[in-house]
């Protein structure tokens, strides 16, 4: 039985995300709690929320136990982009786009 959490709309680029994401795949969620504390990243803070919401899911909504518990897959998707215009010299203007993310996270128990 897995268990997942979704962070939609996150106002930070899903490479970014990614970074992050790639350093928990696989591991126990006390190890991927443990590497987020200490990763200096942006997408860190995101990625630790939506594997707490993810753990405390699989805690009071399936019953499991947390201590069992691992990252199973974890991914980012592109959400919509914002764009914005930046003025430049002589009339001319250049595009910002000011991506966003859709952060999902899935635990299973090891048996």
């Amino acid at each position: 039985m897995e268990t997942r959490a979704v962070a939609k709309y996150i106002r930070i680029t899903p490479r970014k995300v990614r970074i992050v994401l790639d350093l928990i795949r696989g591991k126990n969620v006390a190890e991927a709690f443990a590497i987020l504390k200490f990763t200096p990243k942006a997408g860190a803070d995101v990625v630790e929320k939506v594997l707490r919401s993810a753990v405390a899911n699989a805690e009071n909504n399936f019953d499991m136990d947390a201590d069992k518990l691992f990252v199973k897959t974890a991914y980012a998707d592109q959400g919509p982009t914002l764009k914005r215009i930046h003025p430049r010299s002589r009339g001319q203007a250049f595009k910002i786009l000011k991506r966003t993310s859709h952060v999902t996270i899935v635990v299973d128990e090891k048996n």
